[in-house]
């Protein structure tokens, strides 16, 4: 490393217990790991989340219209395009853009409020 140059931290590491994802983060709720190398430096990373069952939450139907994306309909139901995540959590997909490269494909969308905790491993 360069002579002066400090190694990147956030100030989070400073907080015990402070959690680094904003609230309306999909691993918001994730368990934070330290994992401790040999030379005794301590990294922090995210353990795995945890998916709702699928067919567990509330949902309603939508039928994919031609031009929509994850995002744009996440804008639209939840006024946040980065909550594309919540509509991909609902449906059995590998990649979220399968859920609307299909006009009048059916799929399911959660109703506002979110996922009960707990459920399937992603």
């Amino acid at each position: 490393m360069a002579e002066g140059v400090q190694p990147y931290g956030s100030a989070l590491d400073s907080i015990p217990g402070a959690h680094p994802y904003p609230r309306d983060s999909r691993y918001h709720d994730a368990e934070i790991g330290v994992h401790t190398t040999p030379d005794g430096t301590e990294v922090r990373y995210t353990k795995r989340r945890l998916l709702p069952p699928i067919g567990a939450q509330e949902t309603e139907v939508h039928t994919v219209g031609a031009g929509e994306r994850p995002d744009l309909l996440a804008q639209r139901l939840f006024g946040d395009p980065g909550q594309w995540w919540q509509i991909a959590d609902a449906n059995p997909v590998l990649d979220p853009q399968e859920l609307t490269a299909e006009p009048g494909r059916a799929i399911d969308v959660p109703l506002p409020g979110g996922f009960p905790q707990g459920g399937r491993s992603a």
